[in-house]
């Protein structure tokens, strides 16, 4: 997946070559609702979400393209039209669409229309996935607002575009920054996202998620 820094080759080979498993397949009882967002890596994109009350699941995944049954090695080289994306099972009573639209932003680099961060190619490009009219309108309105905020000097490359067939990542992937909290802390230090998040958003407290320092040399020997 992540092909561009030396530093994170090991990490790659290692995450790449995990055995598969049975996949955690998305579920939408009650009232609950469905969203579907593309910021890069899917790891970061998930561990992002569930950290937040009201989100009863996110799932890492493919969708985008028209390839059926994708697989991670073929989306992660380009060959499908997916990309990775995240869809996540909200119940509305305890977070907002609006709300998982503010925790978006602030996850990506909206401006770069050649990946996120490290991971290069249009299989990494941000995007919004929209589920219904609602989700279009206030993903539209947010995108509007973010772009008069002034705070970018570069023009919001982040499509928002009408859901398709989501296919649940292999299931190494899923919750990877919990099965492999150090090989998943050195990849997202090294890719510069909070890096990033912090240049940009820094004084914001309101749609804060936890950084991810790199992995001490304690940790490594552990490892």
């Amino acid at each position: 997946m992540k092909n561009i820094f030396i530093v994170l080759t090991l990490l790659i080979f290692i995450g790449c070559n995990t055995p598969y498993g049975p996949v955690k397949t998305m579920e939408k009882p009650g009232n609950y609702q469905i969203a579907t967002f593309a910021g890069g890596c899917f790891w970061c994109v998930e561990s992002a979400y569930e950290q937040y009350d009201g989100i009863i699941k996110a799932i890492s995944g493919y969708t985008g393209g028209k390839e059926e049954n994708p697989t991670y090695k073929e989306v992660s080289a380009g060959q499908t039209g997916h990309i990775e994306a995240v869809q996540i099972t909200f119940d509305p009573a305890k977070i907002s669409y609006s709300d998982l639209l503010e925790i978006f932003w602030r996850q990506i680099d909206p401006t770069d229309a050649g990946g996120s961060f490290v991971d290069r190619g249009p299989q990494y490009k941000s995007a919004i996935f929209y589920h219904d009219e609602e989700q279009k309108r206030l993903a539209e309105e947010s995108k509007k607002k973010l772009e008069e905020s002034g705070k970018y000097d570069k023009p919001i490359v982040t499509k928002i575009l009408p859901a398709t067939k989501f296919y649940p990542a292999e299931e190494y992937h899923q919750d990877y920054y919990k099965k492999s909290p150090v090989k998943y802390k050195f990849y997202r230090h090294g890719s510069g996202r909070d890096q990033y998040r912090e240049k940009t958003w820094g004084e914001d407290k309101d749609y804060k998620v936890q950084a991810y320092e790199k992995p001490s040399d304690e940790e490594l020997k552990a490892k």
